[in-house]
Protein backbone atom coordinates (compact mmCIF):
# COMPACT_ATOMS: atom_id res chain seq x y z
CA UNK A 1 0.00 0.00 0.00
CA UNK A 2 1.51 3.50 -1.23
CA UNK A 3 1.01 6.26 0.85
CA UNK A 4 -1.27 8.36 -1.44
CA UNK A 5 -3.69 4.91 -1.55
CA UNK A 6 -3.17 5.42 2.60
CA UNK A 7 -3.98 9.22 2.97
CA UNK A 8 -7.04 8.42 0.59
CA UNK A 9 -8.52 5.79 2.86
CA UNK A 10 -8.00 7.82 5.99
CA UNK A 11 -8.73 10.96 4.98
CA UNK A 12 -11.36 9.97 2.35
CA UNK A 13 -12.99 6.39 2.01
CA UNK A 14 -13.32 4.75 4.36
CA UNK A 15 -12.14 7.38 6.62
CA UNK A 16 -12.11 11.02 7.43
CA UNK A 17 -14.66 12.15 4.97
CA UNK A 18 -16.83 9.34 4.69
CA UNK A 19 -17.30 8.72 8.30
CA UNK A 20 -18.43 12.83 8.98
CA UNK A 21 -20.44 12.99 6.46
CA UNK A 22 -22.46 9.73 7.08
CA UNK A 23 -22.19 9.79 10.35
CA UNK A 24 -24.02 13.39 11.00
CA UNK A 25 -26.62 12.38 8.05
CA UNK A 26 -27.25 9.51 10.63
CA UNK A 27 -27.70 11.74 13.17
CA UNK A 28 -30.52 13.55 11.43
CA UNK A 29 -32.56 10.31 10.86
CA UNK A 30 -32.45 9.35 14.20
CA UNK A 31 -34.04 12.87 15.00
CA UNK A 32 -36.20 12.82 12.49
CA UNK A 33 -37.44 8.98 13.58
CA UNK A 34 -37.49 10.33 17.01
CA UNK A 35 -39.88 13.84 16.01
CA UNK A 36 -41.79 11.03 13.82
CA UNK A 37 -42.32 9.02 16.74
CA UNK A 38 -43.48 11.62 19.20
CA UNK A 39 -45.46 13.50 16.58
CA UNK A 40 -43.40 15.98 15.52
CA UNK A 41 -42.47 17.22 12.43
CA UNK A 42 -38.69 17.37 12.99
CA UNK A 43 -35.45 18.95 11.71
CA UNK A 44 -34.61 19.27 8.38
CA UNK A 45 -31.89 17.05 6.77
CA UNK A 46 -29.33 19.90 6.72
CA UNK A 47 -29.74 20.44 10.52
CA UNK A 48 -26.57 18.50 12.03
CA UNK A 49 -24.32 19.63 9.28
CA UNK A 50 -25.68 23.79 10.32
CA UNK A 51 -25.31 22.67 14.06
CA UNK A 52 -21.48 21.69 13.26
CA UNK A 53 -20.44 24.72 11.55
CA UNK A 54 -21.89 26.76 13.89
CA UNK A 55 -20.27 25.18 16.87
CA UNK A 56 -17.12 25.67 14.74
CA UNK A 57 -17.81 29.66 15.02
CA UNK A 58 -17.97 29.39 18.55
CA UNK A 59 -15.95 30.35 21.06
CA UNK A 60 -13.91 28.05 23.33
CA UNK A 61 -14.75 28.72 26.62
CA UNK A 62 -11.97 27.00 29.27
CA UNK A 63 -12.95 26.66 32.98
CA UNK A 64 -11.02 28.96 34.72
CA UNK A 65 -9.86 26.29 37.48
CA UNK A 66 -9.73 22.97 34.75
CA UNK A 67 -6.81 21.62 33.82
CA UNK A 68 -6.31 23.60 30.36
CA UNK A 69 -4.53 20.61 28.64
CA UNK A 70 -6.44 17.34 29.41
CA UNK A 71 -9.78 19.55 29.17
CA UNK A 72 -8.37 20.75 25.38
CA UNK A 73 -6.74 17.17 24.81
CA UNK A 74 -9.93 15.06 25.58
CA UNK A 75 -12.28 16.05 22.39
CA UNK A 76 -9.37 15.38 20.42
CA UNK A 77 -8.72 11.79 21.75
CA UNK A 78 -12.65 10.50 21.69
CA UNK A 79 -13.09 12.37 18.20
CA UNK A 80 -9.51 10.05 17.00
CA UNK A 81 -10.37 7.31 18.55
CA UNK A 82 -13.92 7.05 17.09
CA UNK A 83 -12.28 7.55 13.47
CA UNK A 84 -9.52 5.20 13.83
CA UNK A 85 -12.16 2.54 14.85
CA UNK A 86 -15.24 3.33 12.35
CA UNK A 87 -12.12 3.04 9.54
CA UNK A 88 -10.68 0.30 10.56
CA UNK A 89 -14.36 -1.53 10.98
CA UNK A 90 -15.37 -0.39 7.58
CA UNK A 91 -11.64 -0.71 5.35
CA UNK A 92 -11.55 -4.93 6.62
CA UNK A 93 -15.33 -4.57 5.95
CA UNK A 94 -14.25 -3.53 2.30
CA UNK A 95 -10.88 -5.91 1.95
CA UNK A 96 -11.16 -8.58 4.47
CA UNK A 97 -7.92 -9.77 3.42
CA UNK A 98 -5.69 -7.00 4.48
CA UNK A 99 -6.87 -7.49 8.30
CA UNK A 100 -4.15 -8.35 10.37
CA UNK A 101 -3.88 -10.56 13.92
CA UNK A 102 -5.47 -9.37 16.41
CA UNK A 103 -7.33 -6.08 15.23
CA UNK A 104 -10.31 -6.81 16.51
CA UNK A 105 -8.34 -5.79 19.66
CA UNK A 106 -6.95 -2.89 18.43
CA UNK A 107 -10.62 -1.90 17.46
CA UNK A 108 -11.72 -2.97 20.82
CA UNK A 109 -9.30 -0.52 22.60
CA UNK A 110 -9.68 2.58 20.11
CA UNK A 111 -13.67 1.88 21.15
CA UNK A 112 -12.94 2.22 24.78
CA UNK A 113 -11.00 5.25 24.31
CA UNK A 114 -13.74 7.22 22.91
CA UNK A 115 -15.56 7.21 26.25
CA UNK A 116 -12.46 7.45 28.22
CA UNK A 117 -11.94 11.19 26.60
CA UNK A 118 -15.26 12.08 28.03
CA UNK A 119 -14.53 10.96 31.63
CA UNK A 120 -10.96 12.87 31.41
CA UNK A 121 -12.65 15.82 29.64
CA UNK A 122 -15.62 16.09 32.33
CA UNK A 123 -13.20 15.61 35.31
CA UNK A 124 -10.72 18.18 34.38
CA UNK A 125 -13.31 21.22 34.00
CA UNK A 126 -13.90 21.07 37.97
CA UNK A 127 -17.56 21.22 37.80
CA UNK A 128 -19.39 19.34 40.36
CA UNK A 129 -22.17 18.42 37.39
CA UNK A 130 -19.53 17.32 35.10
CA UNK A 131 -17.62 15.46 37.83
CA UNK A 132 -20.89 13.95 38.45
CA UNK A 133 -21.35 12.54 34.82
CA UNK A 134 -17.98 11.78 34.84
CA UNK A 135 -18.30 9.31 37.24
CA UNK A 136 -21.45 7.84 35.93
CA UNK A 137 -19.94 7.52 32.42
CA UNK A 138 -16.51 5.42 34.53
CA UNK A 139 -18.94 2.80 35.95
CA UNK A 140 -20.99 2.48 32.70
CA UNK A 141 -17.69 1.89 31.01
CA UNK A 142 -16.58 -0.87 33.72
CA UNK A 143 -20.01 -2.36 33.82
CA UNK A 144 -20.46 -2.73 29.99
CA UNK A 145 -16.93 -4.14 28.95
CA UNK A 146 -17.04 -7.42 30.14
CA UNK A 147 -20.22 -8.83 28.40
CA UNK A 148 -19.05 -6.51 25.07
CA UNK A 149 -15.92 -8.85 25.59
CA UNK A 150 -17.94 -11.50 25.67
CA UNK A 151 -20.04 -10.80 22.94
CA UNK A 152 -16.78 -10.92 20.94
CA UNK A 153 -15.72 -13.85 22.28
CA UNK A 154 -18.53 -15.55 20.33
CA UNK A 155 -17.98 -15.14 16.82
CA UNK A 156 -13.90 -15.55 18.01
CA UNK A 157 -14.81 -18.75 18.84
CA UNK A 158 -17.68 -19.51 16.16
CA UNK A 159 -14.53 -18.57 13.48
CA UNK A 160 -12.11 -21.03 14.87
CA UNK A 161 -10.18 -19.03 17.38
CA UNK A 162 -9.53 -16.59 14.92
CA UNK A 163 -8.49 -12.68 16.30
CA UNK A 164 -8.56 -10.82 12.48
CA UNK A 165 -11.81 -9.35 11.60
CA UNK A 166 -11.64 -10.33 7.87
CA UNK A 167 -11.23 -13.88 8.66
CA UNK A 168 -14.00 -13.84 10.90
CA UNK A 169 -16.39 -12.29 7.94
CA UNK A 170 -14.71 -14.89 5.44
CA UNK A 171 -16.22 -17.37 7.85
CA UNK A 172 -19.62 -17.15 7.24
CA UNK A 173 -19.33 -17.59 3.73
CA UNK A 174 -21.83 -20.13 3.68
CA UNK A 175 -23.92 -19.12 6.52
CA UNK A 176 -23.81 -16.23 8.66
CA UNK A 177 -23.18 -16.18 12.64
CA UNK A 178 -26.31 -14.56 13.49
CA UNK A 179 -28.18 -17.72 12.27
CA UNK A 180 -27.63 -19.64 15.64
CA UNK A 181 -28.75 -19.35 19.30
CA UNK A 182 -24.87 -18.12 19.94
CA UNK A 183 -24.90 -15.83 17.32
CA UNK A 184 -28.45 -14.14 18.40
CA UNK A 185 -27.29 -13.53 22.26
CA UNK A 186 -24.09 -11.97 20.84
CA UNK A 187 -26.16 -9.87 18.99
CA UNK A 188 -28.45 -9.04 21.42
CA UNK A 189 -25.93 -8.44 24.16
CA UNK A 190 -24.20 -5.79 21.19
CA UNK A 191 -27.22 -3.88 20.94
CA UNK A 192 -27.53 -3.15 24.42
CA UNK A 193 -24.02 -2.27 24.64
CA UNK A 194 -24.16 0.13 21.40
CA UNK A 195 -26.87 2.32 23.68
CA UNK A 196 -24.65 2.68 26.13
CA UNK A 197 -21.85 3.61 24.00
CA UNK A 198 -23.81 6.07 22.11
CA UNK A 199 -25.34 7.95 25.29
CA UNK A 200 -28.64 6.83 24.64
CA UNK A 201 -31.82 6.01 26.37
CA UNK A 202 -31.96 3.88 28.87
CA UNK A 203 -28.01 4.90 29.32
CA UNK A 204 -27.94 8.28 29.04
CA UNK A 205 -27.40 8.29 32.05
CA UNK A 206 -23.67 10.98 31.99
CA UNK A 207 -25.22 13.13 30.04
CA UNK A 208 -28.95 13.53 31.92
CA UNK A 209 -29.78 16.72 31.00
CA UNK A 210 -33.14 17.12 33.16
CA UNK A 211 -30.51 15.96 36.16
CA UNK A 212 -27.57 17.17 35.70
CA UNK A 213 -27.46 19.23 32.85
CA UNK A 214 -25.55 17.54 30.01
CA UNK A 215 -22.86 16.03 32.76
CA UNK A 216 -19.35 14.87 31.01
CA UNK A 217 -19.99 17.60 28.39
CA UNK A 218 -21.66 20.64 30.25
CA UNK A 219 -18.62 22.97 30.16
CA UNK A 220 -17.98 22.01 26.36
CA UNK A 221 -18.73 24.27 23.56
CA UNK A 222 -17.07 25.52 20.42
CA UNK A 223 -14.64 23.20 18.45
CA UNK A 224 -14.09 20.89 21.71
CA UNK A 225 -18.06 20.89 21.64
CA UNK A 226 -18.10 19.59 17.93
CA UNK A 227 -15.78 16.80 17.78
CA UNK A 228 -17.68 15.28 20.75
CA UNK A 229 -20.77 15.66 19.07
CA UNK A 230 -18.90 13.86 15.80
CA UNK A 231 -17.35 11.35 17.44
CA UNK A 232 -20.48 10.06 18.79
CA UNK A 233 -22.12 10.68 15.36
CA UNK A 234 -19.27 8.37 13.82
CA UNK A 235 -19.88 5.60 16.20
CA UNK A 236 -23.70 5.34 15.18
CA UNK A 237 -21.97 4.48 11.85
CA UNK A 238 -19.16 2.59 12.42
CA UNK A 239 -21.28 0.41 15.39
CA UNK A 240 -23.72 -1.27 13.33
CA UNK A 241 -20.94 -2.27 10.79
CA UNK A 242 -19.38 -4.03 13.16
CA UNK A 243 -22.01 -5.96 14.24
CA UNK A 244 -22.75 -6.48 10.35
CA UNK A 245 -19.02 -7.66 10.05
CA UNK A 246 -19.13 -9.75 12.95
CA UNK A 247 -22.11 -11.57 12.96
CA UNK A 248 -24.38 -10.87 9.70
CA UNK A 249 -21.74 -9.99 6.94
CA UNK A 250 -23.51 -8.67 3.71
CA UNK A 251 -22.83 -9.68 0.26
CA UNK A 252 -23.18 -6.45 -1.75
CA UNK A 253 -24.11 -2.97 -0.82
CA UNK A 254 -27.31 -3.31 -1.09
CA UNK A 255 -27.99 -6.13 1.38
CA UNK A 256 -25.33 -4.36 3.65
CA UNK A 257 -27.71 -1.07 3.32
CA UNK A 258 -30.83 -3.06 4.25
CA UNK A 259 -28.67 -4.76 7.41
CA UNK A 260 -27.88 -1.51 8.38
CA UNK A 261 -30.72 0.15 8.30
CA UNK A 262 -32.93 -2.87 10.29
CA UNK A 263 -29.99 -2.88 13.12
CA UNK A 264 -30.24 1.28 13.24
CA UNK A 265 -33.60 1.68 13.75
CA UNK A 266 -33.52 -1.12 16.10
CA UNK A 267 -31.58 1.49 17.94
CA UNK A 268 -33.52 4.30 17.18
CA UNK A 269 -36.80 2.38 18.80
CA UNK A 270 -34.51 1.00 22.04
CA UNK A 271 -33.36 4.69 22.46
CA UNK A 272 -38.34 6.18 22.30
CA UNK A 273 -39.20 3.03 23.84
CA UNK A 274 -37.32 3.26 27.41
CA UNK A 275 -37.50 5.24 30.14
CA UNK A 276 -33.34 6.37 31.84
CA UNK A 277 -32.25 4.18 33.67
CA UNK A 278 -30.82 5.00 37.41
CA UNK A 279 -26.94 4.21 37.48
CA UNK A 280 -27.23 1.20 39.59
CA UNK A 281 -30.22 -0.39 37.73
CA UNK A 282 -27.95 0.30 34.91
CA UNK A 283 -24.64 -1.64 36.89
CA UNK A 284 -26.95 -4.47 37.89
CA UNK A 285 -28.37 -4.69 34.55
CA UNK A 286 -24.58 -5.06 32.77
CA UNK A 287 -23.54 -7.35 35.87
CA UNK A 288 -26.18 -9.51 36.49
CA UNK A 289 -28.27 -9.80 33.39
CA UNK A 290 -26.46 -9.35 30.39
CA UNK A 291 -23.19 -10.31 31.37
CA UNK A 292 -24.66 -14.14 32.52
CA UNK A 293 -26.84 -13.80 29.06
CA UNK A 294 -23.54 -13.36 26.85
CA UNK A 295 -21.96 -15.83 29.06
CA UNK A 296 -24.86 -18.45 27.93
CA UNK A 297 -23.46 -17.50 24.51
CA UNK A 298 -20.33 -18.70 25.01
CA UNK A 299 -21.34 -21.94 26.70
CA UNK A 300 -23.62 -22.38 23.74
CA UNK A 301 -21.04 -21.71 20.94
CA UNK A 302 -18.75 -23.76 22.88
CA UNK A 303 -21.64 -26.42 22.62
CA UNK A 304 -21.84 -26.46 18.77
CA UNK A 305 -25.00 -24.26 18.96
Amino acid sequence: MNVLTLLFNFLIFPGFLFLTVIGMFLTFLDRKITARIQWRVGPPWYQPYADFLKLLLKEVIIPVNSSKLTFLFAPILSFLSALISGTMIYYFLLYPQKSFLGDIIVILYFLTMVPVGFILGASSSRNPLSACGASREMTLLISYELPFIFALLIPIIKAGGKIKMGEIILAQTNLPFLYSLSGIISALTLLFIFQAKLGYVPFDIAEAEQEIMAGTILEYSGVCLALFKLARAILLLSLPALLISLLWPARNIFTFIIKFLIIFLLIVLMKNTNPRLRIDQALKFFWFILGPFSILGIILVLSGL
